[in-house]
């Protein structure tokens, strides 16, 4: 269950909160005892993936497209 505070208490302890948070816990900040606010802990987001960044890494053999003559024996 995620620990409720109030906004002046958490105003007045925001440090010791983010800590809870920074621990894993889950802090909301609420007014008037209702929820308004959820701290949870950030998550930097995954850096996206370029088409062609490992052109010139892989090198395709001339005969790449070549099967072994006993290969196509596993598919009779």
């Amino acid at each position: 269950m995620p620990y409720q505070v109030n906004v002046h208490e958490a105003k007045t302890q925001l440090s010791s909160l983010l800590a809870r948070v920074e621990a894993g816990e889950e802090v909301i900040i609420a007014r008037a005892n209702k929820p308004i606010v959820r701290l949870i802990p950030y998550t930097a987001p995954k850096p996206s993936r370029r088409l062609g960044e490992a052109k010139g890494l892989v090198e395709l053999k001339p005969d790449f497209e070549e099967l072994p003559e006993d290969f196509m024996a596993y598919f009779e």
